[in-house]
């Protein structure tokens, strides 16, 4: 995503704004180069249909947009913070914020700055839409080059929200997780309620996207990430549908470890945007074994 203000221009279509300037985040694409109907909110919604169907994708009405549960974007219409917000008056009026990760919370609000962070179960939302690409082919991915990085923090938790605990040595249950994690004793607050479903054993995130933070000053520890596994000088996304070895033990990459609303109320506010398509790895365990600090984290 990138940072888009609001369009200028006259506040009877201030809300059509906003949704544009969401969209415009979300697509990468410049505001300007939209189309923006000077019209209302419904007629620009079929403009942006056809626009974004010539590029693959597409706005699909979400339902029950309060029970929403999906780690991709999408963007509501909420009923907006009553008087100044960030400068702008909305007086309740409805604005469009762009939403991301499950929980789900604000990560863009053009019209109304305040809402920046909130959980979207907090809001009034009155319709919402996911952008969402047309083309459900998985593509096979290509063989990567082999990668090598190196352990540099392990933690624990007991239970779901408990204070992270950090390790210098971990023992790794194949199927399970870590011993003393509260996803290997199955009661994590993401932890399945029907049976066991892969991507829940093990989380890793990479240092390196700590330190960026940090330079940008908006300092995360690793405890405060609540993931598993620290790592340097690997990019852990790439693990994503390939095994790997941490120390001995034989792992698998599920998929993307996104952030959600429940970690940015934990460690914070703020956390949640910075950490899109960074906030690590979810990973199976496959083989018994320890883990200490400082051995390697490489593809098997």
């Amino acid at each position: 995503m990138i940072d888009v203000e609001l369009p200028p221009g006259p506040a009877a279509d201030a809300l059509a704004r906003g949704f544009a300037a969401c969209l415009s985040s979300v697509t990468e694409v410049p505001v300007t180069d939209l189309p923006l109907p000077e019209d209302d909110l419904a007629h620009a919604l079929g403009a942006w249909r056809s626009w974004l169907a010539e590029h693959g994708s597409g706005l699909v009405p979400i339902a029950d947009p309060v029970r929403f549960q999906w780690a991709g974007w999408w963007i509501a219409v909420v009923e907006g913070p009553a008087g100044p917000a960030g400068g702008r008056h909305v007086n309740g009026a409805e604005v469009a914020v762009l939403a991301f990760g499950t929980p789900p919370g604000v990560v863009l609000s053009p019209q109304a700055p305040a809402l920046l962070g909130r959980a979207t179960a907090d809001l009034r939302i009155r319709e919402a839409y996911a952008v969402a690409s047309l083309d459900p082919v998985l593509h096979r991915q290509s063989a990567e080059a082999d990668l090598h990085g190196t352990i540099e923090g392990l933690a624990v938790a007991p239970a779901a929200e408990a204070p992270m605990q950090l390790l210098e040595v971990a023992q790794a249950r194949s199927g399970r997780g870590l011993d003393g994690d509260r996803y290997a004793a199955g009661a994590g607050t993401f932890t399945p309620r029907a049976g066991r479903r892969p991507g829940y054993d093990l989380t890793l995130i990479a240092a390196e996207v700590l330190d960026e933070m940090a330079a940008a000053g908006q300092t995360l520890d690793f405890a405060g990430t609540r993931r598993n596994v620290l790592t340097r000088g690997i990019d852990v996304n790439a693990f994503v549908g390939r095994r790997f070895r941490i120390g001995d033990v034989l792992c698998e990459g599920r998929r993307l470890c996104e952030p959600c609303v429940h970690l940015d109320r934990l460690s914070g506010p703020g956390i949640l945007r910075p950490l899109i398509h960074r906030g690590g790895l979810r990973a199976d365990v496959l083989t018994d074994g320890e883990i200490r600090l400082g051995e390697s984290v490489h593809s098997a």
